[in-house]
């Protein structure tokens, strides 16, 4: 059964309002609630960025249900493998078993805050895999002493672990992450519907998996409106992976996403009060093979009324699809 899910986006919204949001998103519904985990939002006028595993300690007491997930954890740079061992250890105890651990190879804007300077890709990847690897030896509660090329770890226990253990989820984006990830990971995070992903993944990885994507929407009972919000809080995304994963401040974004225009945006991004249209958009995952589709409502501003007014009848929309 497709599963349909709520982001928690903590660049757009403050933390009390995070849980609050978290709480109403499983009482209209949805299966699932993923929670970006960055240091710094990509625009000055998102304005927040609270800390991810705080909110998720939070959001796994007020609520009861529904699943949780990081979309997505770097553990290689501003965390050590070690310590996200233990977070999500005893985030999957609070949540009684309802955490997935989504990890990804980072991004320059979160990760440079350390002072360690930005690795190539190609070495982020490999610091992925070794974190993987402490990660779910960690979770064995077994005392640990291991070196690798990037980490190393000491006499390291978790001494609180869950019995059912912690799925892992890892961001891909084509040959090469899918080649060095799909021994690693159960499950598969992508952010373009491409069928071709999914098939090299469903190819390369051993078993079961879920393909969890997500996508933004502005509804709005206004359209205009919609479409300035998303404009204002999402022209970001413009550059692409390849660009976004590089530039180290807001500043860089703001510069970088300057010629993006109101209709660039809505290209992508569903802006109003259509449902059949954010229901059109989602479709275009499920055709390419996703079981699990997260949805952004973009901006703080409108999230309450989102939730209480069209977030029902738009998951009865996308579960008749």
């Amino acid at each position: 059964m497709t599963k349909f899910g709520y982001t928690l986006m903590s660049e757009q919204s403050g933390p009390r309002e995070l849980v609050r949001y978290a709480a109403a998103a499983e009482d209209a519904g949805f299966d699932f609630e993923v929670c970006s985990d960055h240091f710094t939002p990509w625009l000055t006028s998102q304005g927040h960025s609270p800390y991810a595993w705080t909110v998720l300690g939070a959001v796994a007491q007020a609520t009861s249900s529904v699943e949780l997930m990081t979309y997505v954890t770097c553990p290689t740079m501003r965390y050590h493998p070690a310590v996200v061992a233990q977070q999500s250890a005893t985030l999957q105890i609070l949540s009684e078993g309802r955490f997935t651990l989504g990890l990804g190879s980072g991004e320059n804007l979160n990760e440079h805050v350390i002072g360690e300077g930005w690795p190539s890709v190609q070495v982020r990847q490999l610091m992925l895999q070794e974190a993987i690897h402490l990660i779910r030896a960690l979770h064995t509660g077994d005392l640990v002493t291991w070196e690798g090329d990037y980490f190393r770890v000491d006499s390291a226990r978790i001494w609180d672990v869950p019995d059912q253990g912690v799925p892992i989820a890892v961001a891909v984006s084509g040959d090469s992450s899918i080649d060095k990830f799909s021994d690693h990971a159960d499950h598969l995070i992508a952010v373009q519907p491409a069928a071709e992903l999914i098939e090299q993944w469903d190819d390369a990885h051993a078993g079961d998996s879920r393909k969890i994507g997500q996508l933004a929407i502005c509804w709005d009972p206004d359209e205009k409106a919609a479409l300035e919000r998303a404009h204002d809080q999402f022209r970001w995304f413009g550059g692409g992976w390849a660009v976004n994963a590089d530039l180290p401040t807001p500043a860089g974004f703001e510069a970088a996403s300057q010629f993006v225009r109101p209709e660039d945006v809505a290209e992508t991004i569903p802006c109003g009060p259509d449902l059949d249209k954010i229901a059109a958009s989602v479709k275009e995952y499920l055709d390419a093979g996703f079981t699990d589709v997260a949805l952004v409502q973009v901006g703080d501003e409108g999230q309450t009324r989102f939730l209480d007014e069209a977030a029902g009848p738009l998951l009865e929309k996308l579960r008749a699809l």
